[in-house]
């Protein structure tokens, strides 16, 4: 089985990307494993007393990006492709990078915005972390309009 690592922001043009996903890996009989990296930052705010912490915010924002992250995986697994998703916190391409390499991931499957011919607009400056850094191979998925 080939393994797929696919990085999920819930962004407008995420059901595309496991589309795209979807079908690759049932081209190469690929698992995919979904991630979705959220910010360490989630639960803090500036205001008047200077930076605060709420951790129900973090808290809350955790529950729902779980329960997305479910969704698009019984989506995944409805295709037969099988599927684990798991959200973790901290700097995205990093976080992806070394999910990866834990993973023996052989793709690591990102989209591309599709918006402009300047390469940080086209890939995405996420896109283009992981492809730069990444020793795994990466597909990038044209996501368009």
């Amino acid at each position: 089985m080939v393994n797929i690592v696919l990085p999920v922001d819930f962004g407008d043009k995420t059901e595309q990307l496991v589309e795209g996903a979807v079908k690759f890996a049932k081209q190469i009989n690929g698992k995919i494993f979904l991630i979705h990296v959220a910010p360490s930052d989630i639960g803090f705010a500036i205001g008047d007393m200077g930076f605060q912490y709420f951790p129900e915010v973090e808290e809350n924002e955790i529950r729902e990006e779980l329960v997305q992250l479910n969704k698009i995986q019984q989506r995944i697994l409805a295709h037969d492709v099988d599927c684990e998703h798991i959200l973790k916190q901290g700097i995205a391409k990093d976080i992806i990078l070394e999910h990866a390499q834990d993973k023996n991931a052989d793709f690591i499957v990102m989209g591309s915005h599709g918006r402009s011919g300047m390469y940080d607009v086209f890939v995405g400056s996420l896109t283009k972390g992981i492809t730069k850094d990444s020793k795994i191979p990466v597909l990038v998925l044209p996501i368009h309009e």
